[in-house]
């Protein structure tokens, strides 16, 4: 009944049609529903994204990579976090809401998802 999209997604055959997930799709929820923890400054981009977004393109999965693979998906964030945040608690609630985010939104079950801390945001306050 559900498939492989070609190369780039997934696809629900249902009773009234065919449904299809783009992998951009699975990676901008997993991107915003990180950004939703508190402790987490930023999603961190790559060269690239920093420098499509300074032209005014803007990936609002920037900092997320996915691979879905059947039914299955494995998820990778890279994510600047806020000074003074516990990092491996913070990382936990960021694995459980992204998990909870992308299986309540796609059916697809989450098996990995693995965070890379690219950066800590120090702000002084006045």
């Amino acid at each position: 009944m559900e498939q492989e999209a070609e190369k780039s997604g997934y696809e629900i055959q249902g009773k009234a049609g065919t449904v299809k997930i783009a992998d951009d799709v699975v990676a901008m929820i997993a991107a915003l529903a990180a950004t939703e923890v508190d402790g987490v400054a930023a999603m961190a981009g790559n060269l690239t994204n920093e420098l499509l977004s300074r032209v005014g393109v803007r990936g609002l999965s920037r900092g997320a990579k996915v691979d879905v693979s059947g039914r299955k998906v494995k998820v990778e964030l890279a994510i600047t976090v806020e000074y003074g945040y516990n990092i491996p608690a913070t990382c936990q609630r960021i694995q459980t809401k992204v998990k909870g985010a992308i299986e309540n939104m796609t059916g697809l079950e989450v098996l990995d998802v693995n965070i890379r801390i690219a950066g800590i945001n120090v702000t002084k306050e006045k």
